[in-house]
């Protein structure tokens, strides 16, 4: 069944994406431990839940300092891997398991190098691990692969639901850890500190990915549309696609109007479209990222 799958890797491209998966684990871990483990409270994903059994399991089993981190989010990722195999493909897997391999020799064997860790204020710490640990994981997403774990849930879910953005996904799935790290840490700062540093790199995550590419998408339903085209592209200078339609319950004919924009140009566009039709119909909605004339140039 997996004849056609083409598994051929570049050295320059394999180069570039083993550079990244490095560069992303290491920032991923050292927000990880040297900022949420060093301060007591876990953040969601399955490296989250690893560090609540790294918690757990100190002084037990002969692990003095508790189960490894690394080895056990690639322990819990197994049947996380089986569950959603099938959504992401097989090339998908192959690059995942090269990250996720070696985000866990990082953070077992690399990681416990440094000397230093943060042990000031909490709130802090889950600020800026959740900077680290978000730069890190957008670095990995960048190059089509993944740390595991949640992310496995997330990129499926968002396999199926693209208009989700990969932040607000994480955000929901890493809910339950979050909540369940405040039962094993014994505090309810501990959820809140965790919660923070997770919507921290969910924002970080979505930032860097999509950055200032981040735009409006503008659906206007009027009866004038040519007019309020015309006004758009000579006022604004933006490109208006415009799309016959029916009204279901009138039957009235309508221009359906379609025009990508930035934030700054959202409340422009909206006046335009009531100056000439007071009974426009307009809706804003996000896209997380516009290419081709007056935006971002296509990717190669």
């Amino acid at each position: 069944m997996f004849k056609k799958l083409n598994l051929k890797l570049e050295p320059k491209t394999l180069a570039i994406d083993v550079a990244y998966d490095i560069v992303g684990s290491l920032l991923y871990a050292f927000g990880m431990i040297n900022f949420a483990k060093s301060s007591n409270f876990a953040p969601g994903g399955v490296s989250g839940l690893a560090m609540l059994i790294n918690h757990l399991t100190r002084g037990m089993f002969g692990f003095t300092d508790g189960f490894p981190i690394g080895l056990a989010t690639l322990i819990i990722n197994v049947p996380i891997i089986i569950f959603c195999f099938k959504a992401l493909g097989l090339s998908f897997f192959f690059r995942s398991a090269k990250t996720m391999l070696l985000s866990a020799l990082i953070t077992d064997l690399l990681i416990p190098l440094i000397p230093w860790e943060y042990t000031g204020s909490p709130m802090l710490a889950a600020i800026f691990g959740g900077i680290l640990a978000g730069a890190g994981l957008a670095l990995v997403y960048m190059r089509d692969s993944s740390t595991g774990g949640s992310d496995f849930v997330i990129l499926a879910v968002r396999k199926k639901n693209p208009q989700l953005s990969i932040g607000i996904i994480s955000l929901a799935v890493d809910g339950i850890i979050i909540l369940l790290g405040g039962f094993v840490y014994g505090t309810v700062d501990a959820a809140l500190y965790g919660l923070i540093m997770t919507i921290t790199y969910s924002l970080i995550i979505d930032k860097i990915m999509y950055g200032n590419d981040a735009r409006k998408l503008l659906t206007i339903i009027t009866t004038n549309g040519g007019a309020i085209s015309d006004r758009i592209m000579e006022d604004i200078e933006r490109g208006v696609t415009m799309i016959d339609g029916k009204g279901a319950y009138t039957g009235s004919t309508k221009n359906v109007l379609m025009c990508a924009c930035n934030k700054t140009e959202v409340f422009k566009i909206k006046r335009i479209a009531h100056e000439v039709d007071d009974k426009a119909f307009v809706m804003v909605s996000n896209i997380d990222a516009a290419y081709g004339e007056g935006f971002k140039a296509h990717d190669d």
